[in-house]
């Protein structure tokens, strides 16, 4: 059976518990297309209107808020990571490896 990225991509993300992150890099390594960052950071990106992917949640590999030009106010994705618990400062998580979420090892 053919499977749609984005999808694939998408359910993933929906697994990310409140208060963690995770990377395009290391969603694109859990479903096999370690190549893929980019295609997940797209994925990502057309998943703002979508209101059960919590598209906040994936940042690049350092912690940096590099897609929060999509959440329609500059200040928006830092504030939804905030209300969770997790500290953005200058556009990047305050210890970032206490928060990350992994799901190469939490979804084995």
């Amino acid at each position: 059976m053919k499977t749609n990225f984005f999808q694939d991509v998408y359910e993933v993300a929906k697994l990310i518990p409140p208060g963690r992150w995770t990377s395009y890099g290391a969603i694109a390594q859990y479903l096999g297309a370690k190549s893929s960052a980019r295609m997940v950071g797209w994925a990502m990106n057309s998943a703002h209107d979508l209101k059960d992917i919590p598209a906040h949640r994936v940042l690049n590999r350092n912690g940096r808020l590099t897609g929060k030009m999509h959440f329609g106010h500059p200040d928006r994705m830092q504030q939804l990571l905030e209300k969770e618990g997790i500290k953005v400062v200058n556009d990047q998580v305050v210890e970032a490896e206490k928060t990350f979420w992994d799901p190469n090892k939490e979804l084995l």
